[in-house]
């Protein structure tokens, strides 16, 4: 521990001690190792705290009362995860409940930025909302509801969720960010958010909620004018949503996560946006990032891309067909990175070609189980040129021809991406 105080004491305490040990004639050495360490002053002690682990603050404050009151200074309370894990089903230790309870009774008013991670089981999810319904003196400002494996909080009652997250709510007063993904917050949950912290909320991540509705997240973008950062999933989305993100009062969105998703194949009905609600985002925005991640079958891709949409990043974790790829290529002049974890066994080279034909934005791209002959992917980074600053492709995609093979490829293309590059052997992605 006096290891880590004589590494940890910022400099121009070390210079005072340094100076004292001038001014008396004694060596710093000595002045050092005869310190009393329980009379170091307040800040230093503080110092050294924050750059140990919780389990090592905790001892090093049974070493005197003046360490114990450093220990509680509220600064140290700022930011904590709850870990909630049961020892059947994880290997990661869980936060002390003796800890808990501490927290609880002396800093709950101090926490700031608050996480809860919890494991697949429904204890540690319901060990969750019994601490979120005790928080009634908060001041959270950045909340996270992390489930490490699925199911968790979605098999909690939902009255309990709603009761817990609705303390948190209603009590804290300038939350900003919220994460709150695979989680049964409903609309009437929603509404009080809105209702206590419609002037600071800027970011909210709720994928996988289904027991909101798109008039629940309209409520939000209605009334949170200073939203910058939102994620959902696509039956969520709506031209109003979209409509009321570029109002005049609302401040410039910076990124817009969509997750579609589909668990039962033919059962699920997308709808379609209207390319002018689109438009009328980007001309609010101009400069969001619009994120699309895709888990569908082939046969639901339909009513996607038909016409021009801004997209900017692109993930298909599914099998895609040609002729999507081949209209985004037509259809997605700004994007950005494209990641497709699998096509089939029809090369890609048009494809390929009219996405760095149309989309001048491209930087990063990436594929998988697909078929590209060799000419055809270095036309494709001739075109793009030194603008590619992540391309990613397994070695298999690479189909030999008759002017270039897999050995010649590599100089071929690190020549017009201008660095060396080799194909992968593994996904990067």
């Amino acid at each position: 521990l006096k290891q880590t105080i004589l590494l940890n004491v910022n400099p121009p305490v070390c210079l005072n001690y340094h100076n004292s040990a001038k001014k008396s004639g004694t060596k710093f050495e000595r002045i050092i190792a005869t310190q009393d360490w329980g009379n170091l002053p307040h800040h230093v002690v503080l110092q050294i705290f924050q750059h140990l682990s919780l389990v090592d603050r905790a001892r090093a404050s049974s070493v005197c009362r003046c360490w114990n009151d450093v220990f509680h200074t509220p600064d140290l309370w700022r930011k904590f995860e709850f870990e909630l894990n049961q020892p059947a089903t994880s290997y990661l230790r869980s936060t002390h409940p003796d800890l808990i309870q501490q927290i609880i009774k002396k800093h709950a008013q101090h926490l700031q930025y608050v996480s809860f991670k919890v494991d697949s089981c429904t204890e540690s999810a319901e060990a969750a909302c019994d601490i979120l319904s005790q928080l009634v003196n908060c001041t959270i400002k950045t909340l996270g509801l992390i489930s490490t494996a699925r199911p968790s909080f979605m098999d909690v009652s939902q009255a309990h969720f709603v009761s817990a997250l609705t303390v948190v709510f209603v009590n804290s007063k300038s939350l900003s960010s919220i994460r709150i993904d695979d989680t049964p917050v409903d609309d009437p949950s929603l509404k009080v958010l809105v209702a206590n912290n419609s002037d600071t909320l800027k970011l909210l991540k709720m994928s996988s909620c289904p027991h909101v509705s798109p008039a629940g997240i309209l409520c939000v973008a209605d009334q949170c004018h200073g939203l910058r950062e939102l994620a959902l999933n696509y039956h969520l989305l709506s031209d109003e949503l979209l409509l009321a993100l570029s109002s005049e009062k609302h401040v410039h969105l910076e990124h817009l996560r969509i997750d579609v998703v589909s668990e039962n194949p033919g059962q699920t009905h997308f709808h379609t946006i209207k390319r002018s609600s689109w438009e009328a985002l980007i001309r609010h925005s101009p400069k969001v990032n619009i994120v699309m991640y895709f888990y569908l079958y082939e046969e639901e891709f339909e009513p996607f891309f038909c016409e021009e949409t801004p997209v900017t990043h692109l993930y298909f974790g599914r099998a895609v067909s040609k002729m999507m790829l081949g209209r985004i290529g037509l259809n997605c002049p700004r994007l950005v990175e494209l990641v497709v974890c699998a096509n089939g066994i029809e090369p890609l080279d048009e494809e390929l070609i009219r996405i760095a034909e149309r989309c001048k934005s491209l930087t990063a791209i990436g594929l998988g189980e697909c078929e590209v002959t060799c000419s055809g992917f270095v036309e494709f980074v001739k075109m793009c040129g030194g603008r590619l600053t992540q391309l990613s492709i397994m070695e298999e995609v690479l189909i030999p021809d008759s002017s270039y093979n897999i050995e010649q490829i590599h100089s071929e293309v690190s020549k017009h991406l201008g660095r060396m590059w080799f194909p992968d052997m593994m996904p990067t992605w």
